[in-house]
């Protein structure tokens, strides 16, 4: 190879290449949904004769209850499907804390369903923001920053959460009463300045919820006085008029680009009337978690050669489409329904079935389906999205 070493141009090889793999990994992780496909490896919960189910009665679970506070939770133990997103249906009681806590492996979105709910997190900049949630509220936390909730005022509160990894377990987190419990207190002291016999009383196992006076209407003052975040961890999402409203329902979206912090979730709120369907669609870059917050909806599933299968959520359900699965929802009941969807990527995308036939012509359709191009004719133009 005239004018190179051979030994430096495989080195250079080499390193484009690994330098190409890492581009393509951070620009899939960056639209979110889950990169390994990339690999071509079947995932034998998916790739069998028959589709299995996608359906958990979350709320019929028992889960964690302390006192009137609990916590009941849908992963891959629950749900084997469900291996990109994890949630969890959480109850405090008046004056109940979920303790200050941090998750290692996931970043965590929530939707309060009933009550009010305070927050304080810290993030690693140094910062720390304190919010109030009353229903139809979101925040978003990322990855490892330390958080707590806590119910405000006489009445208990009802929240959902989102976490953009299927495996994690809200019973595994990082708690802070478990972790000091476990140090010597001749260690806290060195830590903290001050005497060992500070933590005799601590606690010596996890708390998790912790329970005490209902908290003050204003917020106490951090110890290290009021900081602001670069971005705010809360957005109010029910309070403002739906993202889209069609004849049939309504959705009201947040993604990233209208809460800038919510980098890997994306949550949707969608209504819809007896009779109407969130058209037959898929998500390319995202798997989708659904909470049916109230009424009835069938929900097929498509998952290639010959695979099809159709669930029906009620009330305190939970469903999972795979990403890039086919799949729609319908309102099966005789009153309106309302359904949380999450999706792990900050970044929503859909392709809609009605979208996908409009954008080709009809002597292709008549082609594809071995039809006349004049049936075509009468197809929708356009993207339907909801329809009755």
């Amino acid at each position: 190879m005239p004018g190179y070493d051979r030994r430096e141009f495989f080195t250079g090889a080499a390193m484009f290449a690994a330098a190409a793999t890492a581009v393509l990994l951070n620009q899939s992780e960056s639209e979110g949904g889950d990169p390994s496909f990339m690999n071509n490896v079947p995932d034998p919960v998916t790739s069998g004769d028959e589709l299995p189910t996608f359906k958990f009665e979350l709320e019929k679970s028992t889960g964690k209850v302390i006192g009137k506070s609990s916590g009941k939770e849908a992963t891959v133990k629950q749900l084997p499907i469900s291996k990109g997103i994890a949630g969890v249906s959480m109850r405090l009681e008046p004056g109940a804390m979920r303790e200050l806590h941090w998750h290692a492996t996931a970043a965590e979105w929530a939707l309060v369903l009933e009550g009010r709910v305070r927050t304080t997190v810290v993030s690693p900049d140094g910062t720390a923001e304190t919010n109030d949630f009353q229903p139809g509220d979101v925040w978003l936390f990322p990855r490892g920053h330390g958080h707590m909730l806590e119910c405000l005022g006489k009445e208990p509160c009802h929240f959902i959460l989102i976490f953009d990894n299927g495996y994690f377990s809200e019973f595994g987190t990082f708690s802070i009463s478990d972790w000091i419990g476990h140090v010597s207190p001749e260690l806290l002291a060195k830590n903290f300045g001050v005497p060992a016999s500070t933590f005799e009383s601590f606690p010596k196992k996890e708390v998790y919820f912790a329970r005490g006076e209902v908290p003050p209407e204003t917020p106490e003052t951090p110890l290290q006085g009021l900081t602001v975040p670069p971005l705010t961890h809360k957005y109010e999402l029910l309070s403002q008029p739906p993202y889209r409203t069609f004849s049939g329902g309504r959705e009201w979206r947040v993604d990233s680009s209208n809460f800038p912090i919510s980098t890997t979730i994306t949550g949707v709120v969608l209504e819809l009337e007896p009779g109407a369907i969130r058209e037959l669609h898929w998500h390319p870059t995202a798997d989708e978690w659904q909470y049916v917050i109230a009424g009835d909806i069938s929900v097929t599933l498509f998952g290639s050669n010959a695979r099809y299968r159709v669930e029906t959520l009620h009330k305190g359900d939970v469903g999972y489409i795979p990403q890039g699965f086919g799949h729609s929802l319908e309102n099966v009941g005789k009153e309106t329904c309302r359904i949380l969807i999450g999706f792990n990527t900050g970044h929503y995308q859909t392709i809609d079935l009605s979208q996908w036939i409009a954008a080709n012509p009809t002597n292709v359709l008549a082609t594809n389906f071995s039809k006349p191009s004049s049936l075509f004719e009468r197809f929708p133009k356009s993207d339907l999205f909801i329809t009755q």
